[in-house]
């Protein structure tokens, strides 16, 4: 049977008026899903975090058509945030792929309808093996509803397809939750930026989630004059360390402060080279820590308007960050 023609909007007003539509629409579900949660499905969510959190073994997040799109990006969210997890496709798992699945393990299914036929074999699986089996699904009364352990049971909502028929806010929900569900068990771990940066060590967002130790200059190539040296010496040891600016220490290496081009252009005068470092330097140079965090390294630069950093440990400064530093990197 051949499709009717698609009717073109008549000015770009009509696809605002869709797109504010549809977000509208999908905006509502997640109202509805925020308002169950804090009435009624609040403590089987609590129920499913627990659950996922005492497995010995790892998450099996599976879901047919939409549903399992969805279920894919749920895995690769909770295998990135300390749960460990993967998709199985639950076709596949009635060809073989059920071998993926132990008893040590969590099911969770996706499925709107909770009728989706090609789950019958996994939800089968789960009842013989005792695996336990987490439902995300509207009808807490379907057939994955009635045979899961943990039931989490969305509301009703309206889809945003104007036909009803295409999954667009009930895949929204099941995200919404889906994360919701990474980020409780996130939380409930203490996962931190750093567990966060072992399984992120590529592209940008790995780079910025380096530590400051991993790029920092250190020893040698550190530019650091005592705070009793005259400004011949620290604009020598500028031009030989090539950072743009010379650290100033105290006689026992603690942090005095810090001699900046900026600083030597403001102070531009006959007598510059003969002057105390201490009548040019900077007093309260900003600082950071070896094992922080390069993003927070970029923040404070790009803040301060500053393009080195003093890396300091116990008041002592043990390395350098320059802004350059943090292109290579691939953080900046």
């Amino acid at each position: 049977m051949a499709l009717a023609q698609p009717t073109s909007p008549s000015s770009p007003d009509r696809a605002v008026d869709s797109a504010l539509r549809t977000l509208v629409t999908e905006r509502d579900g997640l109202t509805a899903l925020i308002d169950a949660i804090g009435n009624g499905l609040g403590p089987v969510f609590t129920a499913a975090v627990e659950r996922i959190a005492a497995a010995r073994g790892r998450v099996i997040v599976t879901g047919m058509g939409k549903s399992g799109h969805v279920a894919r990006k749920i895995a690769a969210t909770l295998a990135s945030t300390g749960t460990p997890a993967h998709y199985v496709h639950p076709a596949e798992a009635s060809h073989g792929d059920l071998g993926m699945v132990q008893p040590e393990d969590v099911i969770v299914a996706l499925s709107w309808s909770g009728e989706a036929t090609e789950l019958a074999d996994i939800i089968a699986y789960a009842k013989r093996f005792r695996v336990a089996l987490i439902a995300l699904t509207s009808s807490e009364t379907s057939t994955l509803g009635r045979a899961a352990d943990i039931c989490l049971a969305m509301p009703k909502a309206a889809e945003a397809c104007p036909n009803g028929l295409a999954p667009t806010t009930s895949t929204t929900m099941q995200l919404a939750l889906g994360d919701a569900l990474a980020i409780a068990l996130l939380e409930k771990r203490g996962f931190t930026a750093e567990h966060f940066r072992v399984f992120h060590p590529g592209g940008k967002l790995g780079a910025r989630l380096k530590l400051v130790r991993d790029v920092m200059h250190r020893n040698e190539r550190l530019p650091i004059v005592g705070i009793e040296a005259r400004m011949d010496e620290a604009i020598e040891e500028i031009g030989r360390k090539g950072f743009g600016s010379v650290i100033v220490v105290n006689p026992d290496g603690t942090l005095a402060g810090i001699v900046t081009d900026g600083d030597l252009r403001r102070n531009l005068r006959p007598d510059l080279w003969t002057l105390p470092v201490t009548a040019v330097m900077t007093r309260t140079p900003r600082t950071i820590a070896p094992d922080d965090l390069l993003a927070s390294a970029l923040e404070i630069q790009e803040s301060s308007k500053i393009t080195a950093l003093i890396v300091v440990e116990n008041r002592r400064p043990v390395g350098l960050v320059h802004y350059l530093d943090l292109l290579r990197a691939g953080a900046a």
